[in-house]
């Protein structure tokens, strides 16, 4: 019994890292177009596939992320951002409609300023001119999530649902 906990144990930490790891290297691959980027849609589909790793896995990509760019006050809304998102998909995650969560990571992307502006709650009026003037760029953000999540929900949800499948039987 020990031997198979550890092991599932040791799976999981691994999962965690690999999850946070492709989180990473994912926006680094599309830093290079404005607010488009694979990290909602990932974090969509581990909390659907991996629910009990995913917070782990946002960790890492967290944690690596302040380690790349520097700690500052945008780490912070790292924080909370994506676990939201997490906690988002955790409420809805018996539906498994590809229009649904296409629209779920466009609404996201569109309010993720206006979350991310939840920061500055001490100065409303900051948080309020900084969450408009980003508004632009959060309609890119919501716009590119859509896209993503409606072009690869389906086939990456296969291929992790498949690989899943393989790695709990193959033990």
């Amino acid at each position: 019994m020990a031997k198979s906990s550890g092991k599932s144990v040791t799976r999981a930490i691994v999962l965690s890292a690999l999850m946070g790891a492709l989180l990473i290297i994912s926006k680094q691959i599309m830093s290079g177009l404005p607010n488009i980027e694979p990290v909602s849609f990932l974090i969509i589909l581990y909390s659907l596939e991996f629910p009990k790793e995913t917070p782990a896995g946002i960790a890492v990509f967290v944690l690596m992320q302040g380690i790349l760019y520097g700690f500052g006050i945008w780490w912070f809304m790292y924080l909370y951002i994506w676990f939201i998102l997490m906690a988002v998909t955790f409420l809805f995650r018996k539906i498994d409609h590809i229009l649904f969560w296409a629209v779920i990571s466009g609404l996201y992307g569109l309010a993720f300023g206006g979350l991310c502006s939840l920061i500055y709650i001490t100065k409303p009026s900051y948080a309020l001119a900084w969450w408009l003037a980003g508004l632009p760029y959060d309609a890119v953000h919501g716009i590119g999530n859509f896209l993503i999540m409606l072009v690869l929900y389906r086939p990456i949800r296969k291929a992790i649902q498949t690989a899943k499948k393989y790695m709990y039987k193959n033990g």
